[in-house]
């Protein structure tokens, strides 16, 4: 009797599972039915870097506080004027009155900086990038403000504009409370301000600052150092990162970006990580335990989120390059001396897609209209290797995936090109096709009506 009934207890057991559709991830955490994990923040937002495909969102458009996430803004214009050689990393920056006050407030996050000293470039970065030292950044702000960080902050907005961020606003360079900055906040801004943003364009100038320079990631990915050794603003910086090797809450394959907290915008945090050639870009914006603030939720959420990742997508090789499509072996030409010529993909096509789901998509050719007449021949001369078209990878219901970068998904299509070139034909040759192509619509035009008698 007692066997019996461990037996139906299994059954029923097993029977509810099914219904509830609960899965469980390869770290044993469950996620609902969708697979899509129940992320307890404000906003929060996942994104593949190299395309910008969304795989999850939650209000990624709400305008929020960002704290100091601002940095990455800092950190992109630094990096910036050095690649165009306006700045060097050895270049000493002079300690202003309100860098140096600011960066004794150990209230907030700092390394010691004395009024008139100086220190290099690098030295300010890895404090500010690493230990998100206030002080240290306010420095660089100036330095690149030509002494004002008033105008360092138009640089910040001009570069948003630039780089297609929306619903974004800079008020000071560190991300803190301008509340926080003891009267100095930058001229034109009210001691209330807050700099905000959305988790989709926190993801997007994430995905910037680690495309256009990726050694950013070269010191975030620093788990300690000390700065000043040796010197009176010496100081053992720990990263704040605490998904770092090594770190408290350790994930592998983290290797950024930036956290942030203040009172406005509760604990962020963006997060970048690389596994099997895949990265990922997260954001947590106020991550939250229970519905309650918590320090350590960013990095709890975050792991939610980049477990789902990680755990359900991978990238796959539809296309290999030099590949035919199919159905679109050729275009046929007009005006030259041959009338087709073959086409193939130039390099790969590859695409996250969730796993088991390969079937729902199917590969779309679409050809140049600047490139082709009425009829859709392409037009002579043309060398090898002239880019006809696109592919990419379509759903067959049509509907699109979300992108960080709006509609165009162009890092989900390849170009397309002939395989040889192809001369235009002489004025001999083209009459030739000129008279033959009459005769071919006069002979078509006759064989109808003859059609129709009958």
């Amino acid at each position: 009797m007692k066997k019996q009934l461990h037996k139906v207890l299994i059954v029923m057991f097993a029977a509810l599972l099914s219904v509830s559709g609960v899965l469980f991830s390869a770290q044993g955490k469950a996620y609902a039915a969708s697979n899509e994990p129940d992320i307890d923040a404000s906003a929060a937002i996942l994104v593949e870097a190299d395309t910008g495909q969304i795989l999850y969102e939650k209000n990624a458009d709400a305008v929020l506080g960002i704290a100091s996430m601002t940095k990455m803004m800092t950190e992109y214009l630094v990096l910036e004027s050095i690649k165009a050689g306006r700045l060097k990393w050895t270049d000493e920056v002079p300690i202003s009155k309100y860098s140096s006050v600011i960066s004794q407030d150990r209230g907030l996050s700092n390394v010691p900086l004395l009024e008139g000293d100086q220190y290099t470039v690098k030295d300010l970065y890895e404090a500010m990038a690493i230990y998100s030292a206030n002080g240290a950044t306010i420095a660089l702000a100036e330095k690149l403000g030509n002494g004002s960080e008033a105008n360092f902050i138009k640089l910040m907005n001009d570069e948003g504009k630039k780089l297609g961020l929306e619903s974004y606003k800079f008020v000071n360079a560190t991300g803190l409370s301008n509340s926080l900055l003891k009267g100095m906040h930058p001229k034109g801004t009210k001691p209330t301000d807050e700099n905000v943003m959305s988790a989709r364009a926190t993801a997007k100038l994430a995905s910037h600052l680690i495309k256009d320079h990726p050694e950013a990631l070269e010191i975030s990915k620093i788990p300690k150092k000390v700065f000043g050794k040796g010197t009176h603003s010496q100081t053992e910086m720990a990263n704040w990162n605490w998904m770092l090797p090594g770190l408290s809450f350790e994930y592998k394959g983290v290797d950024g970006l930036k956290t942030g907290h203040t009172d406005f915008a509760g604990y962020c945090f963006t997060g970048t990580a690389v596994k099997n050639g895949v990265r990922y870009i997260t954001v947590i914006m106020s991550g939250k335990k229970n519905g309650k603030p918590e320090m350590n939720a960013r990095f709890t959420q975050t792991a939610k989120l980049l477990d789902y990742g990680f755990d359900n997508f991978e990238m796959k090789e539809v296309i290999p390059a030099n590949s035919t499509i199919k159905g679109h072996k050729t275009l046929a030409v007009a005006k030259g001396k041959e009338d087709s010529v073959a086409i193939k993909t130039s390099k790969p096509l590859k695409v996250l897609l969730k796993k088991g789901e390969e079937d729902k998509y199917q590969v779309k050719f679409d050809v140049d209209s600047k490139l082709v007449d009425k009829n859709g021949h392409l037009m002579a001369p043309f060398k090898k290797g002239q880019i006809v078209g696109k592919a990419a990878l379509v759903a067959k219901d049509d509907t699109t995936a979300d992108n960080l970068y709006g509609t165009d998904q162009k890092a989900v299509q390849v170009p397309v090109v002939t395989t040889k070139g192809v001369d235009k034909a002489n004025w001999f040759a083209l009459s030739m096709q000129s008279i033959g192509g009459f005769f071919s619509d006069v002979w078509t035009s006759a064989s109808d009506n003859v059609k129709a008698w009958f």
